[in-house]
């Protein structure tokens, strides 16, 4: 897919990974709306700050009246509660699966419309090692990663009449705010926005950005006994 001088509309672009690929995009010649819930804290030059809360239906609604033509959504948005899901406070288990499900399916079905008025238009959504792998202490994260892991692999295929390619970033840990408390190797995040822009413009549908996600996935047909052996 060409990028230069397509619209394209980034969510959570405020900071960390989505502020980067919302740069990405700028550099390559699109035209970038960059959304957050506060538009006064997107400080990327050259961009146009958008107000967008993923899991406010008002706010999805009013975005997508305000935009046009935009013809590559990145679903970036996100949340980290740390909710454990037999102990974490049910409303930020909530909160992830409105984010992540809720939140992604809202946005893309808001602007499937401006998508299909492309000959060839694009859907990146952000999701993580942790789409296929649970942990105990982030279990809310988790579900909800897994959730739009499915839904993704849902809208791939209904989207694809009308000429939107859907992908899928797969991560594990980046340099970002939301890891700032995490002790483990981390990714440069303009380094995974630079492999994620690359596979919109390859029409990659599972972009695998980094040693960790390959293994998790090498590692899926091994089943139960080989991702959790302490549980089999």
């Amino acid at each position: 897919m060409d990028i230069a001088g397509k619209t394209a509309l980034v969510t959570g672009a405020n900071r960390g990974l989505g502020r980067h690929l919302a740069a990405q995009l700028r550099d390559r010649g699109a035209v970038v709306y960059a959304a957050a819930r506060n538009p006064a804290t997107i400080d990327l030059p050259g961009v146009t700050p958008v107000q967008l809360d993923i899991t406010d239906a008002a706010s999805v609604t009013a975005a997508a009246a305000a935009l046009s033509d935009v013809a590559i959504l990145v679903n970036n948005a996100g949340s980290s509660t740390g909710a454990s899901l037999l102990t974490g406070n049910v409303a930020n288990i909530r909160t992830e699966m409105d984010t992540h499900f809720f939140g992604t399916l809202a946005v893309t079905r808001a602007f499937a419309p401006q998508l299909a008025a492309h000959d060839r238009s694009a859907v990146l959504n952000i999701l993580s090692v942790l789409s296929w792998l649970s942990f105990p202490g982030s279990g809310a994260y988790c579900a909800a990663k897994s959730a739009e892991w499915s839904l993704t692999n849902a809208l791939r295929q209904e989207l694809a009449a009308q000429g939107t390619r859907v992908s899928s970033l797969h991560v594990g840990y980046m340099d970002t705010d939301m890891t700032r408390g995490v002790e483990a190797p981390k990714t440069d995040p303009a380094v995974i926005a630079r492999l994620a822009v690359d596979g919109i413009e390859a029409g990659d549908a599972e972009i695998i950005a980094d040693d960790i996600s390959k293994q998790v996935l090498a590692g899926l047909s091994a089943g139960v006994a080989g991702l959790y052996p302490q549980a089999a």
